[in-house]
């Protein structure tokens, strides 16, 4: 057996916990044989669960406490509620390096928090990002900062720039990152100092990691000609949250429409097969999960509402983050 990418899994964190982890973990598991499962939280629970599956139990164990991180907990007093918390030491073995890449579902706040206390940033990176993917006419995109970060200098959103095509070229070593920077405008001339002095000194940058485009508006960013979208923390929240309530938004009409009325019924039937992959492009699930960059292990926030088949595609990011060496990739490209 080769050696397995070792997954510290926050099996009491999110919506359905532990069951959705479970499930999750068995489809990914049905996928890939490359991955051992760290399971912390309550044995009494995830016990019985996890006999019910066809995981083998050569690929997991299960690291036991009662304690957890409650959805509602701030941050603050996340970080309070002590270090046996199902979160804190799925975190916390990452650190000791007896796992590669920790996953939750849980409080986000709380991970970023605990993360942050945790584990020591990459050497020249001052501020951790919170990276995305986003779905677009050629393929997927890495968008960062999501919230991490409010206000940044040039210096972060170059940083983001660079982790973000560290990240890319770990997902899709096939492809080549293409940077563009969040603007209101793609001329030159557009936008607040920050991102116009970021866009000086990123195109006298000679990265072989990525090519940087420019400016990128916010209608251009599903058009697929870039693939990596650098932007503040706020503007890039604002932006994930538009883009979510548009996909929400044209999906729930196109289900009113399809169903209002006997012409539309037997539209969607016509139309089932371009119906099916239209939907299969705006489902959440396919790219959930969330990577905070700039921390010297990856941490990963899968989507707390998301179900199983969702979680288990988080699982699959993380074992080609770790597989394809996503930190020694950042430390190498951050000068």
């Amino acid at each position: 057996m080769n050696k397995l990418i070792k997954v510290a899994v926050d099996a009491m964190g999110g919506d359905n916990a532990p069951q959705k982890i479970i499930d999750g973990i068995e489809l990914h598991h049905k996928k890939s044989k490359n991955t051992f499962y760290r399971l912390f939280g309550n044995k009494n629970i995830i016990e019985p669960a996890i006999n019910k599956k066809t995981i083998n139990n050569n690929f997991f164990e299960i690291i036991h406490t009662e304690d957890k991180i409650k959805g509602e907990d701030t941050a603050f007093a996340a970080a309070k509620r002590g270090k046996n918390t199902s979160m804190w030491l799925a975190i916390e073995s990452v650190k000791n390096k007896t796992s590669d890449i920790i996953i939750s579902a849980g409080n986000t706040g709380a991970l970023l928090i605990i993360a942050k206390l945790n584990l020591k940033m990459i050497e020249n990176i001052d501020k951790p990002a919170l990276s995305g993917l986003w779905p677009s006419k050629k393929g997927m995109s890495v968008v960062l900062d999501l919230g991490a970060n409010i206000e940044c200098s040039d210096k972060n959103l170059i940083d983001f720039s660079i982790m973000g095509s560290s990240l890319f070229n770990s997902l899709f070593p096939e492809e080549k990152a293409k940077v563009a920077l969040l603007n209101i405008g793609s001329e030159e001339v557009k936008g607040n100092e920050v991102i116009k002095e970021t866009y000086k000194k990123l195109n006298q940058i000679s990265n072989e990691d990525f090519e940087f485009k420019g400016f990128i508006e916010g209608n251009s960013l599903m058009n697929g000609e870039v693939n990596v979208i650098v932007a503040d923390g706020f503007t890039g929240n604002v932006a994930l949250k538009t883009a979510e309530g548009t996909a929400n938004f044209i999906t729930s009409e196109l289900k009113s429409a399809m169903k209002g009325s006997i012409f539309g019924k037997i539209g969607s039937i016509i139309s089932m097969s371009s119906l099916n992959k239209f939907k299969k492009k705006l489902d959440p699930r396919l790219y959930n999960g969330a990577i905070l960059l700039g921390l010297d292990s990856p941490v990963i926030k899968s989507h707390g509402g998301t179900d199983y088949i969702g979680f288990a595609n988080s699982l699959s990011v993380c074992e080609k983050i770790v597989k394809n060496n996503l930190i020694d990739k950042i430390r190498n490209s951050i000068t």
